[in-house]
């Protein structure tokens, strides 16, 4: 049923990129493959020291779904012709595609004092903030992380964490076609419904937003 990506390719680590408050280094990759970022980013983490500065990437990718570590194939309900790559965040499965601001954070949890729900709320704040600017109402669902507007969700979010420092980051629907929500139970819950800033009547695009989006994240992680 299931169209698994070849896995284990060896990717470079993206080039460029500016740097934020803290010392944060802030890439710009435009639309990238998805499992070469992800590839990229466990070897980021490897390879990073005590003293590597944290990194965000902001990134948009082709039709993929991804599934997490506690995964159940039962919740990609049919084929799509959409690969699917299993993947080692937490979580189930979640559909990333064009119109879709990404934002990776590679960030040394232990160097900055955190914990993992503390990251995953901040991730969350930053994202209804972003909202708020639109005069839109974000909320948090008990024991579903993300964010959601009347119920329907518009951000999902997953982390892996490792020696204390975390990647993988945050998904927000901007002006994509949801239609491949319908061949999965978002995050694992049947019938969840999916929104993006578009059918809010917020006019923007993945990069517009996804600036909008660093910055709330900036402020969060730095604060």
């Amino acid at each position: 049923m299931e169209r698994t990506k070849p896995a284990n390719r060896r990717c470079p680590l993206p080039r460029g990129g500016g740097r934020g408050e803290g010392g944060l280094i802030i890439r710009r990759l435009g639309r990238t493959d998805f499992e070469s970022t992800w590839r990229a980013m466990q070897r980021f983490t490897a390879e990073r020291t005590a003293d590597t500065p944290d990194e965000f990437w902001l990134t948009e990718h082709p039709p993929v779904f991804t599934q997490g570590q506690a995964g159940r194939p039962e919740h990609l309900l049919r084929d799509t012709g959409i690969p699917l790559v299993k993947i080692d965040r937490g979580g189930q499965i979640t559909y990333h595609g064009p119109g879709q601001a990404v934002v990776y954070l590679l960030v040394n949890l232990s160097r900055r004092g955190l914990k993992v729900r503390d990251l995953v709320t901040r991730i969350e704040q930053a994202v209804i903030d972003l909202l708020a600017g639109h005069g839109l109402r974000g909320e948090r669902l008990a024991g579903a992380p993300g964010v959601y507007v009347g119920g329907a969700k518009i951000a999902a979010l997953g982390l892996r964490v490792k020696g204390g420092c975390c990647y993988h980051g945050v998904a927000l629907n901007v002006d994509m076609e949801l239609e491949p929500y319908s061949a999965i139970n978002p995050c694992g819950y049947p019938g969840m419904k999916v929104t993006q800033l578009r059918d809010l009547r917020v006019e923007s695009d993945w990069m517009r937003a996804g600036e909008a989006l660093l910055e709330q994240l900036e402020r969060q992680l730095e604060r």
